[in-house]
Order: structure tokens, then sequence, then C-alpha cells
């Protein structure tokens, strides 16, 4: 069920073909004399994420069976620790939230998207008593493990908060079509985060001088159980990396982050693709190249160097790896398709803004379609690399329709686009302006 909104829903996928749906949804094979179902590693943890919780007899499992707490709704499940968010993909597990959920000036744990390109470890197998990290590479002097223990009594501990956003985050307004996950406006959010410098932990271990990268590799598995196979291994520059605000990130919000969201230990390094953020960390290489771990060669995460035309064929020399997020922002009060009466005068427009590894300067809101701007109040960021809250009233002239765009300029002068920008072939970094729609009677 890759998209709720066009796919059929659980209990129709599974009437149609429940053992194929046993095997498109769970990667759950069939025995033909048995007629049980057979889980592989990797579809074992998606099932136990879908029901938050160990399947005791799981190899009695009959084939084609929809687990009874998955049953009563068309949901394809519920996510713990999460409230709100909307599916993308159940395999692996991908979810963003809606606008008007992205409200707080702080990102609750329980509404930050998930972007998975993996299963998760198992939750009942992660014990961040033994939990390690481990250093090394070519470029790394002298290479060390560290329990969380010894992380948080060796360096100090550090807390920004810091936006986070898929590179495909609004990939879904592209035409032609691009390939992945149809993210809307959703898959951005800034927490506070908690943990140690990344670039403490490097210089502990010795940085060499021909150091050019870091990679990271996390406990998540590939989808296809084989466990030779990454499902994801990025990094950054090494001058990102030393950055003050590149975190190995332990709690977020003051607390454990969700097991979604990396629990134990994650990478954050904010302003760039999240896809750099590795989750359920175990292991950073320092490397005297760039890092080509999985997802870094290719096509993957890289955009054409100079335009092209929509829909055309890209050589990959064309493509370069994306680095710093382009300037955006976004309208999360009111939430789309209010109903205002007239009567009622001015509303408060309010929203985000954030433009990578930049400050944004200024934002402005239209009510008719980009004809003239209003400014809006901008608020200072709380730290380097976090997003900033704007806010301004907005009042309608006469009884309609209306919608409000949102459009945001960064310190370097560059705005958002009224319309989707340049399409490329992975549909990554479209910041066009973000609008809402008001009815006013």
């Amino acid at each position: 069920m890759s998209d709720p909104t066009s796919s059929p829903g659980l209990h129709q996928t599974y009437a149609q073909d429940p053992v194929r749906a046993d095997e498109r949804i769970w990667g759950r094979r069939s025995d033909p004399l048995t007629r049980r179902g057979f889980l592989n590693r990797g579809g074992l943890a998606a099932l136990t994420a879908a029901l938050g919780a160990r399947i005791v007899f799981s190899d009695k499992m009959p084939a084609g069976l929809i687990p009874a707490a998955l049953a009563q709704s068309e949901a394809p499940f519920s996510i713990p620790g999460k409230d709100g968010l909307v599916y993308l993909n159940d395999r692996p597990v991908n979810a963003e939230t809606p606008a008007d959920l992205l409200d707080d000036d702080i990102t609750p744990a329980s509404r930050l998207f998930i972007r998975n390109n993996g299963h998760p470890p198992p939750a009942d197998q992660i014990d961040p008593a033994t939990w390690t990290l481990r250093i090394e590479g070519e470029s790394c002097k002298n290479p060390r493990t560290f329990t969380l223990a010894e992380l948080k009594k060796q360096f100090p501990l550090h807390t920004y908060q810091l936006t986070i956003e898929c590179g495909g985050n609004g990939r879904s307004e592209f035409n032609p079509p691009a390939t992945g996950n149809q993210w809307t406006v959703g898959a951005v959010g800034c927490p506070e985060w908690t943990g140690v410098r990344l670039r403490d932990v490097l210089e502990a271990c010795g940085i060499a001088e021909d150091a050019v990268y870091i990679g990271y590799h996390g406990a998540d598995t590939h989808l296809s159980g084989d466990p030779k196979k990454e499902p994801i291994s990025r990094g950054v520059p090494i001058a990102k990396a030393l950055e003050d605000e590149s975190l190995i990130a332990l709690a977020m919000n003051g607390a454990d982050m969700p097991w979604m969201n990396g629990h134990p230990l994650r990478l954050v390094c904010g302003g760039w693709p999240a896809s750099v953020s590795g989750k359920w960390l175990n292991r950073i290489v320092v490397r005297n190249q760039v890092h080509d771990g999985e997802k870094m060669t290719g096509t993957s995460y890289r955009v054409p160097k100079h335009p092209v035309q929509p829909g055309s064929e890209v050589p990959e020399e064309d493509f370069e790896i994306i680095e710093s997020m382009p300037v955006k922002s976004i309208v999360t009060y009111p939430k789309s398709g209010l109903t205002h009466p007239l009567a009622d005068g001015a509303i408060e427009v309010r929203g985000h803004a954030w433009a990578g590894d930049f400050s944004v300067k200024e934002v402005w809101v239209s009510i008719d379609f980009g004809s003239t701007w209003q400014k809006t109040e901008l608020k200072a960021a709380p730290n380097l690399l976090a997003w900033q809250r704007w806010s301004t009233p907005v009042k309608f002239p006469e009884i309609g329709y209306y919608e409000v765009w949102a459009r945001a300029v960064d310190e370097r002068g560059r705005g958002q686009p009224m319309v989707v920008p340049g399409w490329n072939p992975k549909g990554y970094l479209n910041n066009a302006c973000h609008r809402i729609a008001v009815q006013v009677v």
C-alpha cells in the first residue's frame, strides 16, 4: 500500500488475493502444504512494527490472515508514539505530518515525520545499556568504540533545535511525476536534540590530514532481509561534520527519541537532507574520499547540475550531491479549508520558515495569487539551523474563496518560487510556495 490515497485499503487488498497481499505488504511467503505464512527477518520486523509488539507464535500464522489488531481499521496500522501522521508507505514505513500539526515552535516527538529506507531494529532488541558506537575509517588515526554511557561521560552534552527535512519533501507536485514517496509538505520538523558534538568524538579518535568525508552505518536492515546489504549509508563532508551543531544525538526534546526516529542513537546534521542524519547509529567512518555507501552513489540524493527538460533522461555524470536545502516555508495555522466569517475580521496566519545552512531574512504572504504581498513578523531562530516562526494578521476584503500563499526569502536574497521549481528525475528540492484554502462567508 504505497499510497493510501490511491491504493486499495487493507481489507480490499486482502480480499483480492490474500496470499499475494501477505507477500506484498509484509514479505511473508506461504507454504502451499500447510498454508502457513513464513516471515523472513525483514518481514517479521515490518509486521512487528505494525503491531508494536513481538508476535509470539509468528511461525504459526495462517497465510492470508490480516492480524486482528489491524483488521479493525482500513488504515494499515498506527505507529506507537506518533499522532496524526499520514502514511505514504508501509514497507518501509514512511509517514508525513499534516502542516497544521506542525504548528508548535518545537516539533513534538509524536509529530516528527518518519523516513525509513529499511526495517528498524526490533524495538524489544534495543538496549541502550549495551549499544555501542564504533569510530574508524582510513582517515581515523585511533579507532575506538564507545558505549552510550561513555559518550555522556567523556564529552559535553549540547542541545540545539535543528531542522531536518527529507530531500524529497514536496515531490508530489512534480510533473511528470517522480518516483518515490509522494510527500506533500510534511516531511520536515524541528525538535530539540541533545547529544555530543560529532566533532568532539572525531577529534578524540584523531582525524587524519587527508580526511574529506564521514559516513555512517546503522542497525536497520535491508528490505530484502539480506544481511550483506545496507538500506542506506550516507554522510557529509568533513567541514559539515565539524560544525558545532552536528550532533551524535542521544535524546529528543529531553526524552528518548522515538523508535522510528532512530532510538537510541542517531546523527543530526541540520539544514541538509535528513538522509545524512543516520538513524540507529552504530558506526561512523572517517574517509579520505567522498563516502560511497548505499544511496551515496548513482542518482540517489542528487540533482542535475544544470536545468533539464521535464521528463528527459539525464546522464549520471551530470548529477551532483544535494547539500544545503533551499529556502522554504509552510503555513501551520489556519488549517487549509477553513471557513471564516467575514464579520469576524482579520485572522492570524502563521507558520515556519527555514533555509538550509542559512537564516531566513523575511516572509511574505499573499491572498491574491501572488499579485501583491504582505510582509509578516519574523522571529529570529533560537540557534543556527533551526526554523523561524512567522505570523501576520490577514484581513479578507469580501466573501468568497481565497488562497493564502507564503513565500520566504533567505539572507542571500534567494526566495521561494511561486510555482514548482526546475524538474529533476528524482523529485528533490521542491520549495514552491505553500498555499492553503480559506472560504470567507
